[in-house]
């Protein structure tokens, strides 16, 4: 080995035992905190396990036998099965992402892509939408919902998707929109594609990210939604899983809370299946919104 030659400084032992150390520490207070985080949910998942006796008499999430009797109680155990309320919620959810997902994307199609008189006012506008609670906007919706004869059905809770009423979603999709080459639209125009075309042929294809991360987190706020259906459903028999573990608690103390937490265990399962079932477009979409180019 010649003098010329650049030598690689040696890192001390010293050096890499304390990276190391440090590297185990961090993670060590990681997964820590996301045990204090997880605690609630585990408890919750364990106190669907145990006899009624056991739930608030130990906070421990170990059970002393598993009792899986709370399931079969909350599954028929009210006046209308359980499943019932998984059918009303999965109809309405669904409906809502197609809804969604259809009319937002048409919504932030125009004003990303195309030109229209008013366009920047129009969409200031609908930005200014998402500074307004829901509760400003909910009495004269629900005399409308009642004067159509709307109230205690679904209609309430689904065809307002189909207006893009969703400001949040429109925005993200038009930052999306706009990281998409406007080349590509020239190149359909030459073909004699029409804006529709473009939008159906070019735009979607490309946008699946973000569409997919509309579709997760509307399927996730519907699913999860209580208020809205407590004020439109009135019939147990139009209730959504929300409304149905309601109806577990009673006031006079009689709860039943094996039951009510056996429910709230089946009811997490399909939020969490969509979301692990689609988080890596999920996770694709977020990052990627408005940093394309």
């Amino acid at each position: 080995m010649t003098d010329g030659m650049h030598r690689r400084p040696i890192v001390g032992s010293g050096t890499v035992v304390r990276a190391r150390a440090l590297s185990l520490g961090i993670h060590l207070l990681l997964c820590g905190t996301s045990l204090v985080m997880l605690y609630p949910l585990l408890w919750m998942l364990a106190s669907s396990c145990k006899p009624e006796n056991e739930i608030f008499s130990s906070m421990s999430i170990w059970p002393s036998r598993l009792d899986f009797d709370a399931y079969v109680r909350g599954w028929s155990g009210l006046k209308i099965g359980f499943g019932r309320f998984f059918w009303n919620s999965l109809v309405i959810s669904v409906l809502c992402v197609i809804g969604n997902v259809l009319s937002c994307s048409l919504a932030a199609y125009a004003f990303a892509r195309l030109r229209f008189k008013g366009k920047n006012f129009w969409f200031a506008l609908m930005l200014g939408t998402l500074m307004l609670p829901y509760h400003v906007t909910l009495i004269p919706q629900y005399i409308l919902f009642l004067s159509l004869d709307w109230v205690d059905t679904i209609l309430p809770l689904v065809v307002p998707k189909y207006m893009a009423t969703d400001a949040f979603f429109i925005f993200l999709m038009v930052q999306f929109f706009r990281g998409i080459p406007r080349e590509l639209d020239e190149a359909a125009m030459m073909d004699g594609c029409s804006p529709w075309r473009i939008y159906r042929k070019v735009i979607l294809p490309l946008s699946l990210p973000v569409l997919a991360t509309a579709a997760i987190f509307t399927f996730i706020f519907t699913w999860d939604d209580f208020f809205a259906p407590l004020i439109y459903l009135n019939d147990i028999g139009s209730y959504t899983v929300q409304l149905g573990l309601r109806a577990f608690v009673d006031s006079s103390g009689k709860s039943d809370w094996g039951a009510l937490f056996a429910m709230s265990v089946l009811v997490l399962v399909p939020v969490v299946a969509f979301f692990l079932f689609f988080q890596r477009l999920l996770i694709e979409g977020v990052a990627t919104t408005g940093l394309k180019r």
